[in-house]
């Protein structure tokens, strides 16, 4: 098991350097081969390809328009890599997220920003963190804007015994082995530690400093709790699954994934 192969997400938003220089930090130390990826869906008028829309020069500048943009996101992941060896750059002129799935059968972890609010990406190179996380068929390390450097020297799993959570914990093996201490942590009110220490001794197994440690939920979100728990021992990274209940369920009702996602301040390493 090991991480020999990182893509990044870029695109043109505000915080895109910042996280091709985690990336490429990530990919130095780990010794892996760093490959940047864009895609832009051109803004073609509403009716294009059908005979009441005129062809000719507007749709060859809307197309030209977006090559520009995959060129400028090269332009950047160049600057942000260029003191990593190993690299590759990949476009195309497509959904950010149908490309990048297709893409990441080059990937072992693909990194993916959260976007700021004043982020400023393009409708059409945006990718949707929730679709990236469902359709990658990869552990998707989320970051949040404006954070270069993950250290991963003190780790937070968020342990629930789904088959999510079983692969995020595999996926996240070569950073877990390489970290100073790793909590497994469950949130309960039932004082069962039967879960985490088995799952302490199984990543004593591959080399893994864990402890396990139970908590009760304050009352805010588990998301929340997390953040505190990582917080507390100054770490900077969470390891947990995603989407354990359906995407639409999250959307109507709230869950874990979706508060991650959409709030976290912390980096999180997800599988689903």
């Amino acid at each position: 098991m090991s991480i020999a192969s990182i893509m990044v997400a870029v695109d043109d938003g505000r915080h895109a350097r910042t996280g091709v220089r985690l990336a490429a930090d990530l990919a130095h130390r780990l010794g892996a081969r760093l490959v940047g990826a864009a895609a832009c869906m051109p803004d073609y008028p509403q009716g294009y390809g059908e005979t009441a829309v005129p062809m000719g020069m507007v749709i060859e500048e809307i197309r030209q328009a977006a090559l520009d943009r995959c060129a400028a996101a090269e332009q950047v992941f160049r600057h942000g890599s260029c003191l990593n060896d190993c690299v590759e750059w990949r476009s195309d002129i497509a959904g950010p997220v149908p490309f990048l799935a297709g893409q990441s059968r080059a990937a072992d972890l693909v990194v993916v920003g959260r976007y700021a609010e004043d982020e400023s990406v393009r409708p059409g190179m945006a990718v949707d963190l929730g679709d990236a996380l469902m359709g990658l068929g990869r552990p998707v390390l989320v970051v949040s804007a404006g954070i270069e450097h993950l250290e991963a020297r003190r780790i937070v799993v968020g342990w629930k015994n789904t088959p999510q959570t079983r692969r995020a914990l595999s996926d996240a093996l070569p950073l877990l082995r390489r970290a100073e201490a790793v909590q497994v942590l469950r949130m309960t009110d039932d004082g069962d530690r039967a879960e985490v220490d088995d799952v302490v001794r199984y990543l004593a197994l591959h080399d893994v400093n864990a402890s396990g440690h139970l908590a009760a939920r304050s009352g805010w979100s588990v998301a929340e709790d997390l953040q505190k728990a990582v917080r507390a021992i100054d770490g900077d990274l969470i390891v947990t699954g995603g989407y354990g209940y359906s995407r639409l369920r999250e959307w109507f009702f709230g869950g874990v994934t979706r508060d991650l996602l959409s709030e976290t301040t912390v980096c999180c390493l997800m599988s689903h």
